[in-house]
Formats: structure tokens, C-alpha cells, sequence
């Protein structure tokens, strides 16, 4: 489409013999463009929201807790204990099909200080598999994190994380020293750091092995965790292929959902994440709703448009000019609005977007960081464009169909 001068003169002339009326469709458009935007930008900060929750931990893992049966079975009658025990972690490794990592741990309660030197504090301490760095996602910051050597030996090891080494050992070096764990020396062989917070870090890692022979815990572990790469779909087949064979070694309803817990964390995150997808898609049909109704607006103000220059328009073709003159003066003027318009709605929705973005650095309120896709942004503003040549085609072809005879007795 080719503008000359006299183009610009027009519209400028135009626009300013109807500036009320230009600013009003440029307004709807601004406003429709400016909502998608935002309201696009704070769907995403919702969704890295709820992303943020699960950072802690692996979400491809499924957690399984003992408990106290509720239902009698064959012959066995309820309040029954279940308690995990070595076997229960052998069993599930080779019996399971989709087993990828397994990792068990128990707590110890009853003794949580740990000491180095003069400094001492109250601790989590966690015994585990070494596969358990897989559960907590942890990066290791200092050494290493325990292995299979640790676990086999026996070895009087332990990881702590960040919270631990600044509480105790200050400004120096962890590695390789000796601290109180119980009242039981623990070499310290790395520091690791946990998205999940401070809580997450004000622990210390040591061999299951370990603990059971030093702390007198028999057989004993407390829970059990599962890392899969199955699908959220058949993640929940393997949760209940694992209560089907627990609750059939330790002889127990399986439907009994007191004596054995489980926590699918594959299954919940794809749920937030379908739910997040349709609240995302939700508000682009809402975006493009208003759009569509500011678009619409812009096609009614180009027929008034045509309708009051319908003089002109046949003094116009009276004069020589062409259908596709006609057609170009009258989707200039549409193309034109609904850019500018467009422009100022876009580039008002990522402003607004990037000054309310420092104060939701946090996933507090389940709303973190919120953004727009850049691609969506320009696929918006395309779709603006092509939406305004549209709106302002249909008046330009009524101008067209206009007789040059009819048009100059139009009052």
C-alpha cells in the first residue's frame, strides 16, 4: 500500500476535525490490547507461582508413609502398626516395574544437637539413601554428597546444609572436620544448598546404614521415596502397584488408606499444570474477546466515516479515482488507528508488567515474576493489524460500491 503526502494530509485532517471520536476507537483497541497483555503476563506469574512451590523437591517422585491399619483383615484385626524395615526397600527395588531411584529415610527425634567446637544447636538429622539427593534436588555447594561407599562401610559421614555451616563452623572450612551428631563424631564431606528454604537447610545427611547400627535402629526406616520418569498417567498405576504389594507383604485392605500413605507428586503437579494451562487459555480468550469488540468498534466508526464522507467520496470517482484509491484512503485510516492504538495498549501492558515484577520476586502468594512471551506479544499486535485492515475493509468495499451520481445528491 503506497502513502503520499497528500495521504497524511488527509488523515491528519481527519482525525483532527474528529478527535473525540478518534480517540474513543483508538481507546477500545489500546484497552483490548493492554488486557491481553496484562492479563496474559499475570497468568504466567500465577503458573511460576505454583512452579516455585514444587522447586524443593523432585516432582517425579512418589513418597510412601506407613500407618495404622483401620480394617480388619483375614482374621487380622484393625490398629494394627505398619513398620518399614530394610526388606520393604529390597522388596519394592526389584518387585516394581517403573522404579527408577529409590531412596528410604527416617528421622532421629529423640537427640537433635549437633556441636562443633563451642557451637551447638538443635538440627535436623536426616538418615538416608544416598539416591535421596534426588528427592530434594539439592546443590552441593562444598565436597560431595553421600555415595554407595558411605552407605556400604558404614562410614561416620554427613552432609549439612548452608544453615548448619553458618550456625556452627562460622567463616571455616566444614571439610573434612569432625562434628558432634548426637553425641557421635561425624566427618563432614559437603555443604549443600536447597531451594526449598532455610527449614531444608538446617539439616544434615547420614548414612541410613550408618544410623541404624550407631543409633540402634535395627532394620527400622521410616519412609520410603520413589523416583520414576513414567508419566503422570502411569505414575498413578505405579502407586498402586506398590500399595498392591505392601499391603500384600505386610497383609492389609488395600484399600485400607490409614495403614499406607502415599503422596504422588507427578500426579499433582500435572494437575496444577493442566489447571494452569486452562486459566491460561482462558484469559487469551478473554483477551481476544475484548480485542475482537474493540476491532468491531473500529469497523462501525469507518462505516459512519464512509457514510458522512459519501460526497466526497463520489466528487472523488467523479474526478478519475480508482475502486482500489477508494479502498486505500479508507483502510489507511483504519490500519493506521488500530497500530497506533495497538502500540500504545502493548507497550503500556509489559510497562505495567515490568514495574509491579520486583515486588513479586517471591512465590508468597502463589504469584512470582509475572511476564508475557514475546511471541504471543507480536502474534497480538500481528493479529491487531490484520484485525484493523479487516475491520476497515468492509467500509472501504460500501465506499466503492458508492455511484458517483447518487453520492453527489447525498446530503
Amino acid at each position: 500500500m503506497i502513502i503520499d503526502l497528500d495521504n497524511w494530509q488527509e488523515l491528519y485532517s481527519t482525525i483532527k476535525k474528529n478527535k473525540l471520536r478518534t480517540f474513543l476507537t483508538g481507546f477500545a483497541v489500546s484497552w483490548g490490547i493492554f488486557m491481553l497483555i496484562f492479563l496474559l503476563g499475570a497468568g504466567k506469574g500465577l503458573e511460576n507461582g505454583v512452579r516455585d512451590q514444587f522447586k524443593g523437591d523432585a516432582v517425579n517422585r512418589i513418597w510412601i508413609g506407613s500407618g495404622e491399619t483401620s480394617l480388619p483383615y483375614q482374621g487380622l484385626k484393625p490398629g494394627r502398626e505398619i513398620i518399614f524395615q530394610n526388606d520393604d526397600y529390597d522388596y519394592l527395588k526389584t518387585s516394581v516395574s517403573g522404579v527408577d531411584k529409590l531412596a528410604a529415610r527416617f528421622n532421629i527425634w529423640r537427640n537433635t544437637n549437633l556441636s562443633y567446637k563451642s557451637n551447638y544447636g538443635a538440627f535436623d538429622i536426616a538418615c538416608i539413601h544416598p539416591e535421596y539427593e534426588l528427592v530434594e534436588v539439592l546443590e552441593m555447594e562444598q565436597g560431595r554428597f553421600l555415595n554407595r561407599s558411605d552407605l556400604l562401610e558404614f562410614r561416620k559421614n554427613g552432609v549439612i546444609g548452608m544453615a548448619v555451616k553458618d550456625a556452627l563452623f562460622k567463616e571455616e572450612d566444614p571439610i573434612g572436620k569432625y562434628m558432634n551428631v548426637a553425641g557421635v563424631p561425624f566427618k563432614i564431606v559437603g555443604v549443600f544448598s536447597d531451594e526449598g528454604g532455610d527449614r531444608d537447610m538446617r539439616r544434615i545427611y547420614i548414612p541410613i546404614s550408618t544410623a541404624q547400627r550407631v543409633f540402634n535402629y535395627g532394620n527400622f526406616i521410616g519412609s520410603l521415596n520413589v523416583i520414576t520418569n513414567v508419566s503422570a498417567a502411569e505414575s498413578e498405576q505405579l502407586e498402586q502397584d506398590i500399595r498392591e504389594k505392601l499391603a500384600r507383604k505386610h497383609s492389609f485392605d488395600v484399600k485400607d488408606d490409614r495403614a499406607l500413605h502415599t503422596w504422588n507428586g507427578l500426579k499433582d503437579f500435572a494437575r496444577f499444570m493442566n489447571l494452569m494451562k486452562g486459566i491460561q487459555f482462558f484469559i487469551l480468550l478473554i483477551g481476544l474477546m475484548t480485542i475482537v469488540a474493540g476491532i468491531v468498534g473500529v469497523s462501525n466508526i469507518m462505516l459512519i466515516v464512509v457514510k458522512e464522507r459519501t460526497k466526497e467520496i463520489g466528487i472523488r470517482k467523479a474526478m478519475g479515482a480508482t475502486p482500489n484509491q477508494i479502498i486505500r484512503m479508507i483502510l489507511f485510516e483504519s490500519i493506521l488507528i488500530t497500530s497506533f492504538a495497538g502500540y500504545i495498549g502493548l507497550v503500556l501492558g509489559i510497562g505495567l508488567l515490568e514495574l509491579i515484577r520486583p515486588y513479586f520476586t517471591s512465590s508468597e502468594f502463589y504469584f512470582m515474576n509475572p511476564e508475557v512471551n514475546l511471541t504471543i506479544a507480536i502474534g497480538a499486535t500481528l493479529f491487531l493489524i490484520l484485525s484493523g485492515a479487516v475491520a476497515g475493509f468492509i467500509p472501504a468495499r460500501r465506499a466503492v460500491s458508492v455511484r458517483p451520481v447518487e453520492a453527489l445528491k447525498d446530503e
